[in-house]
């Protein structure tokens, strides 16, 4: 199987990654040649052996990494190296995996910095992220610090849904949960794609990943290794010998 096996999505591109090389320090690349798309309300996972660029490739998208060459475009408009802030206010969503909540800050304070950049979205995103994560209602006057791991997680998926977002990029989240918790997570967040959403999301837990994304990319030493639907990466032989095994032995370690 290759890249070529598993066609671009025919409704619209939300994003484009062309033939990225980056890397956090001059002359050390972590992403070789990445290539990615990703389709009006499609569901994307990336999985990969650590150190293979997973994260790295969301913190390009998002201008966090220096990007050498290649292209991000977003609904066509070249992206390349614009700042976070930026993209957020063009509708780009990001959870990181860790420090995602203003511990200091209560639910709802943390909910509202999510809308800073347009405050009067506020009341129909609250009224949104609550019925999402309704675990949330009774939280909000609460110290995001006091949460759960799950509930925080609750939380920074909710800031960053809070404008309205065309792509939700979302690196591990399921990062550090118990395996209940982790299900809940993949549940809601097949529940924001339904919503409408697209979302890019790198995921540790391999096999839970290509079951609820509809398309998936394994990614190694910062390219492109293998492309399918997430149904077939799940059954080919090559990712099951080469990658899903090693993932559960790490995970597990």
């Amino acid at each position: 199987m290759s890249e070529a096996s598993a066609p671009p999505p025919a409704t619209e591109r939300v994003v484009d990654v062309v033939d990225v090389v980056a890397g956090y320090v001059p002359e050390v690349d972590i992403l070789n040649g990445s290539n990615l798309t990703v389709g009006e309300g499609e569901f994307v996972g990336i999985i990969g052996p650590n150190g293979a660029g997973k994260s790295t490739l969301l913190k390009a998208i998002l201008g966090m990494v220096p990007i050498r060459s290649g292209t991000v475009r977003l609904r066509g408009d070249v992206i390349t190296g614009q700042k976070a802030h930026q993209l957020v206010e063009r509708g780009v969503g990001f959870v990181p995996q860790t420090r995602n909540v203003f511990t200091t800050m209560t639910v709802r304070e943390n909910l509202e910095m999510g809308c800073f950049l347009r405050p009067t979205l506020f009341p129909t995103q609250l009224e949104y992220v609550t019925t999402l994560f309704p675990q949330l209602v009774n939280r909000l006057d609460q110290r995001a610090g006091s949460l759960s791991g799950g509930e925080r997680q609750m939380v920074a998926m909710g800031r960053a849904l809070m404008l309205d977002p065309q792509v939700l990029l979302l690196d591990e989240p399921s990062a550090g949960l118990s395996p209940a918790l982790q299900d809940q997570v993949f549940v809601q967040c097949r529940a924001i794609n339904k919503g409408g959403v697209a979302i890019l999301m790198v995921e540790q837990n391999a096999r839970r990943c290509l079951q609820v994304c509809d398309r998936g990319y394994v990614l190694d030493h910062g390219t492109n290794a293998y492309t399918d639907t997430g149904r077939n990466l799940l059954k080919d032989p090559a990712v099951i010998e080469l990658y899903l095994g090693t993932l559960a032995k790490n995970r597990a370690s």
